[in-house]
């Protein structure tokens, strides 16, 4: 840009870890250009939204977070992208103050139109409208220097083919794309070397990682990062439950670099519910993939998410999946409300619950989870004296951080720690964290 003024944007971050992702991509591209990022708090020269279109609330949000930076600059530039913009531009496009959309196969392009904005003063006209057939689309290239303190997310898959009845996000991500591994490799080897503790490999449907390449999967590129030199800690996204083999679990144990925590798409306890929703696995196959991790990896920790409330989803359906939770003992649960989706099959299904039933469906499973979690943790400081925290933020005198098995510790600390990986010795526990001291 010739100009001598110093542009400023602001970038607002709906959604998933691969949305925050390409959102950092984008940021990088705009410093690239000259361009300040600041927070989209603030008044800046030009706004990025990069939304999510998961649920009907999702998009609700996305028209507020598009209205509130036109509101916070009218004369600002405002770029609309990701899912939302990928499925419903017509909509965005009639938001009085938009000037431009980008789909999800070209998100890079923020940057250069908001480059061209600056450079070019664009008047008030028909928004430009960048969003291509996403069922055409290639991996998009793009990569990060930047990480906090503690991690970076790293994005090395694009598109889902599973076609849960409840989902839109094929329409919106379309097929399995994956990462080339050198490239892949090379990305993660610099996050190494700028002094990067944890890498969070992350994706639409990341099990299908090497899918669409035929000469590796992601098992194979796990393997070949754990040979990164001075490679810290790296987890993976959501896995679907199908992938996890015996095969597959012997190679993820003979890893150094990965962390024994696994974030599993469960979404149901019930067989009924599950073929309702066409997940490729049933609740005994899920199990299954369970008690292969905890066999092979000790101290293993999982997570999960879990729907209730689906369309005819009964009595029980729901206690299937309260027993399934209490059994497997997750570490944390995020339990969603069903929430009808429109142009999904399950939004026109017989037997949708009630707001009411699916409100107190939430409540009890949480009730159940939030007992797992405090008999996991006070477990922890009975059997495990010692434990390494990778400590990620700090206030009013206390350390926060995790464990390699993601459970959050405090602990009283003189300084701010973040980025650092300390010992600490187990105290106590209020059922939703670890109290800890730092060893001498």
């Amino acid at each position: 840009m010739s100009s001598q003024k110093k542009f400023t944007a602001g970038i607002y971050t709906l959604g998933c870890k691969v949305n925050q992702y390409e959102s950092e991509a984008i940021a990088e591209a705009l410093e690239s250009r000259g361009v300040t990022i600041l927070p989209p708090t603030k008044v800046c020269d030009a706004y990025v939204i990069n939304t999510c279109t998961v649920t009907a609330e999702s998009d609700r949000k996305a028209r507020q977070f598009i209205r509130r930076a036109i509101a916070k600059n009218p004369d600002a530039y405002i770029v609309v992208t990701g899912c939302f913009a990928q499925t419903s531009p017509e909509q965005i496009a009639a938001i009085e103050g938009v000037d431009a959309l980008v789909g999800n196969s070209n998100k890079l392009e923020c940057a250069s139109l908001i480059a061209e904005f600056f450079e070019n003063v664009r008047a008030a006209d028909e928004p430009i409208i960048r969003v291509d057939d996403i069922a055409d689309a290639g991996f998009e290239q793009m990569k990060i220097n930047k990480f906090d303190r503690t991690r970076a997310y790293v994005k090395i898959e694009d598109g889902c083919e599973n076609r849960c009845t409840y989902c839109i996000i094929p329409n919106a991500r379309g097929k399995v794309r994956s990462k080339a591994p050198d490239a892949l490799l090379r990305e993660v080897t610099e996050l190494v070397r700028g002094g990067c503790r944890e890498i969070v490999l992350t994706g639409i449907e990341t099990a299908s990682y090497g899918k669409d390449l035929g000469d590796v999967d992601l098992a194979d590129i796990l393997c070949r990062i754990d040979k990164i030199e001075g490679i810290g800690r790296v987890r993976l996204g959501s896995l679907d439950p199908s992938l996890i083999k015996p095969e597959f679990v012997d190679k993820l144990a003979s890893l150094s670099c990965l962390a024994p925590h696994f974030h599993l798409s469960l979404q149901s306890g019930s067989d009924r519910v599950l073929a309702l929703m066409k997940r490729k696995y049933n609740s005994r196959m899920a199990m299954r993939a369970i008690e292969l991790l905890r066999e092979k990896i000790p101290n293993v920790k999982f997570t999960t998410d879990v729907i209730v409330g689906f369309p005819d989803e009964r009595e029980e359906d729901f206690l299937a999946s309260c027993e399934f939770v209490k059994k497997a003992e997750f570490l944390t649960v995020h339990i969603f409300p069903y929430s009808k989706r429109a142009g999904t099959p399950a939004a026109t299904m017989k037997g949708q619950i009630s707001t009411e039933e699916k409100s107190r469906r939430l409540h009890e499973l949480e009730k159940i989870c939030q007992e797992n979690t405090a008999r996991i943790l006070l477990r922890e400081v009975a059997e495990r004296d010692e434990r390494e925290v990778l400590f990620e933020t700090f206030k009013d005198g206390y350390a926060y951080g995790h464990t390699d098995d993601f459970l959050e510790i405090c602990a009283p600390s003189e300084r701010d720690m973040r980025g650092e990986i300390a010992k600490v010795k187990l105290i106590s526990s209020d059922g939703k964290q670890i109290f800890a001291t730092l060893e001498k």
